[in-house]
């Protein structure tokens, strides 16, 4: 059995990893899907002191109140911030990351600093408090404006970096527009420390090429 902690991209909850939760458990798994503050049934916490340090803490309270060891941290696009955070401040309770089409922080850099121009422009489209980015129109119903602050904050390493774990990167190889995370995809495939694998799918990995991803996570469980 293998823990998956599940985190969200932008605007979204723990809800948009139901159905891949649901999976994970009937191969016998353990799925934490979570939903960060300040978003979906946490959106009552949403202000503008909840950034990056706020998630990383989400999660990493988690890992310490559920007794979590030996997890997979999953991390869809904003996520993938979170995830190496979460790896940053746990190390000896993870045992992998896994980026679905998400990004790959270095220390000092922002969700701001690695995104596409195009991308910026949305961030900039804030609700009416200023401090949130509003959900594109064609997101999920469910979607909640997004904590600005939790993309413009760099993340700081408190530790050594390490590739000693069999981390994985997942990359949607069939945005309608240029990616933002080609060029990631590009440079982590190029690296032996890394797996990683291209599926012809949408952003949204989880809605679009489920049974591709759960594929790839049920061998990251048995091999990892």
């Amino acid at each position: 059995m293998t823990t998956f902690v599940l985190i969200p991209g932008m605007c979204h909850g723990g809800w948009c990893f139901h159905e891949l939760a649901e999976q994970l458990r009937s191969h016998g798994h353990r799925p934490y899907p979570l939903t960060l503050t300040g978003l979906s049934e946490r959106s009552h916490l949403l202000h503008g002191g909840v950034n990056l340090d706020t998630h990383i803490q989400d999660v990493t309270g988690v890992l310490a109140a559920e007794h979590l060891q030996d997890a997979v941290l999953v991390g869809h696009s904003y996520g993938g911030m979170v995830i190496a955070g979460v790896a940053d401040r746990m190390p000896e309770r993870v045992r992998s990351l896994v980026y679905l089409d998400a990004v790959v922080p270095g220390d000092g850099e922002s969700m701001w600093d690695l995104v596409s121009d195009n991308e910026r422009q949305w961030y900039l489209e804030v609700t009416a408090s200023g401090d949130a980015v509003r959900p594109m129109p064609f997101f999920d119903p469910r979607a909640t404006p997004h904590p600005l602050a939790s993309l413009l904050q760099p993340l700081r390493f408190t530790g050594s970096p390490t590739h000693s774990r069999p981390d994985v990167y997942v990359y949607a190889a069939g945005w309608p527009t240029p990616s933002p995370f080609t060029t990631t995809y590009q440079r982590l495939r190029q690296d032996p420390a890394w797996t990683t694998h291209a599926l012809d799918s949408g952003h949204n990995l989880m809605r679009d090429a489920p049974q591709d991803l759960l594929k790839i996570l049920l061998e990251t469980g048995e091999t990892s």
